[in-house]
């Protein structure tokens, strides 16, 4: 057997990276690419998520199920995945994941800022996860038992993710059938526990008056929970090999799985009064207990997977490490995160829609407005595009900043779309005035 070399396992080899059917280094091959099928079975792995199903509970206690909550669920999930088809097709002319369009468009300096705040983001989304895991298992938080399955699930995310892509689509394709069945049987148990759809839909509102939510809350809750993914669509729409699976990848994540999702989260938060679905699971008994959890379980381990491949394939490409090491520092710190974070889920929703739709602003208003179209260029403008960064910070203060006491700001737009709105005008704004500076500037004789 041989002996394990710290040093090897640190040292980044390039050919072999480049090599690997992930490639967190450069623009994936032809050959790199992938059928469709499989990708989009992974696609609907990666986005059958608790999240869905912890957002849908937090929608359906603050607005009736039907018509209020399915408009919120569609309008948001369309922003999101108007956001994700964007990034998405710009990742699939190019073939580059997150980090080297980050790149390509904040700077070589500048791309830390972008990856490491997504990359953070990411890890804290992942901590909910493994929080999450223990949570349906024992509904007892600050436990021994807690902490021990907490850690089990952050240490099994990071191991099965080490397998890659291809690991993930093994993980996803057997899932997603589990899961269909699974969620189809939670509707139907809900409905007949509830006694009907008219009785649903009476204990609905009356859930909802109790604490209800704005329609601006109920969008934001939505694409706040799956913003970051919309942000990051590149990491598996660079393997595409036509624009329509390109396309079709985000709208099966973030329309198709969301919507679904919000439906089944919603119902159990209404017919058992928890918003929490954990806390729903661990209400059943008997074989619907057993067909839940393991379910649930799935569903988790999925979202554990896909998550951490996120932030480990853009610190690989940004850092120069092997993605080995990088899947094993984010594995263990989201694992840290997770004995603690799940408990700030909503919280940390509203962060994450105030300030990662800003990120993509530049890389959209650049790629789109400023090179044309997507290209097959990577090549940065500068070693630090400020503009870009004005546009980010910018458009993530306005977005903190609205409609808050004493702030002059109060446009009626969810925090998730304003940030990313203007960041995108802060951009051209910014980029046209430094593409004018420079034009006019003397050239060297």
């Amino acid at each position: 057997m041989a002996r394990f070399s710290f040093p090897d396992w640190w040292r980044l080899d390039e050919s072999e990276e480049r090599r690997s059917a992930d490639n967190p280094l450069s623009p994936v091959t032809d050959a790199q690419r992938r059928d469709g099928g499989p990708l989009l079975a992974l696609a609907f792995g990666w986005g059958f998520l608790i999240t869905g199903l912890l957002a849908g509970g937090a929608l359906g206690a603050g607005v009736p199920l039907w018509g209020d909550l399915l408009w919120y669920s569609l309008l948001g999930n369309l922003v999101n995945f108007g956001i994700g088809a964007l990034v998405g097709y710009i990742a699939y002319r190019t073939g580059c994941n997150s980090a080297l369009i980050f790149r390509s468009v904040y700077g070589t300096a500048g791309a830390y800022v972008p990856v490491l705040m997504v990359a953070l983001l990411t890890i804290g989304w992942q901590g909910i996860v493994v929080g999450a895991s223990a949570q349906v298992w024992t509904q007892a938080p600050g436990t021994a038992l807690y902490y021990a399955l907490a850690i089990f699930a952050g240490l099994l995310y990071t191991a099965t993710t080490l397998f890659g892509v291809k690991g993930l689509e093994k993980v996803g394709m057997p899932s997603m059938v589990v899961l269909v069945g699974v969620g189809l049987y939670a509707i139907w148990l809900n409905v007949d526990k509830a006694g009907g759809l008219a009785a649903v839909q009476r204990l609905s509102a009356e859930r909802a008056a109790q604490s209800p939510l704005t329609g601006l809350q109920a969008v934001n809750i939505v694409v706040g929970s799956w913003i970051v993914g919309a942000v990051v669509m590149a990491e598996y729409v660079r393997f595409a090999r036509t624009a329509f699976v390109a396309l079709a990848i985000p709208f099966v994540v973030l329309v198709i799985d969301q919507v679904f999702l919000h439906v089944v989260g919603a119902l159990g938060a209404v017919v058992s009064g928890s918003a929490d679905f954990t806390a729903y699971m661990a209400s059943l008994s008997g074989l619907t207990a057993t067909v839940g959890l393991i379910g649930m379980t799935l569903a988790l381990w999925t979202t554990g997977d896909t998550n951490l491949y996120l932030p480990s394939v853009q610190t690989a490409a940004l850092f120069r490490r092997p993605k080995r090491v990088t899947i094993v520092i984010c594995g263990l710190l989201g694992t840290v995160l997770g004995l603690g974070i799940y408990a700030h889920f909503l919280a940390w929703i509203d962060l994450l829609a105030t300030i990662v739709p800003p990120i993509v602003g530049p890389v959209i208003a650049e790629y789109y407005l400023f090179r044309g179209r997507p290209t097959t260029l990577v090549e940065s403008p500068a070693t630090l595009n400020v503009a870009a960064i004005v546009a980010l910070v910018g458009g993530a203060l306005l977005a903190a900043v609205n409609g808050k006491a004493g702030s002059p700001i109060d446009v009626a737009l969810a925090p998730a779309l304003l940030g990313l709105l203007a960041s995108v005008l802060l951009y051209v704004l910014a980029r046209g005035v430094e593409l004018r500076v420079r034009a006019r500037a003397p050239r060297p004789a």
